[in-house]
């Protein structure tokens, strides 16, 4: 999902969300493009030699841990789109981490979600928060840059969303 170019809530302000769940009993995703000022080894001591930057996956419960990859050897690892693998084991991640078995860009960190009860995310997309895309992709999530990510999604969109991509910030700035 991407955010509209002026969507009031900071926490989603030009946002690409992840979604890996939605059924009756919710959604959950994950903000792809909105880093954190940490690095993996900076929160959990065991692992300092570990510098993945971590995102801010969402507003909520944001003292947990969530994690992306293209590691299908992860067990109980769950595939939401081809190639890409969310959660699984998490010492067995991190062993194939520190073993270069994983590189360290075939991974995102998350603190906290994005989440949604029953029928809420339907709502906004009904009221125009949100722009449903396809084009989500393992290029997109791992190889691109979290600051280009928005405006690369919108413009691949085409048409409208096209234009949106060159929106300011700051309306009153353009």
């Amino acid at each position: 999902m991407v955010s509209e170019p002026y969507l009031p809530d900071p926490n989603f302000e030009r946002t690409i969300i992840l979604l890996c769940e939605h059924n009756d009993e919710g959604t959950i995703g994950f903000v792809l493009n909105k880093p954190s000022l940490s690095k993996l080894g900076e929160l959990i001591r065991d692992l300092s030699q570990l510098e993945n930057v971590v995102c801010m996956g969402g507003p909520v419960q944001q003292d947990t841990l969530h994690y992306v990859h293209r590691c299908p050897e992860i067990d109980g690892a769950t595939e939401i789109l081809d190639g890409i693998f969310w959660g699984g084991e998490f010492e067995q991640l991190i062993q194939k981490l520190e073993s270069n078995q994983l590189r360290h860009e075939d991974i995102k960190f998350f603190l906290g979600y994005s989440g949604w009860s029953p029928g809420q995310l339907e709502e906004e997309i009904k009221v125009n928060s949100w722009i449903v895309s396809n084009l989500i992709s393992q290029e997109l999530i791992f190889e691109t840059a979290e600051g280009e990510m928005w405006r690369k999604t919108l413009k691949s969109m085409g048409g409208r969303f096209s234009m949106y991509s060159n929106y300011p910030v700051d309306p009153s700035m353009n």
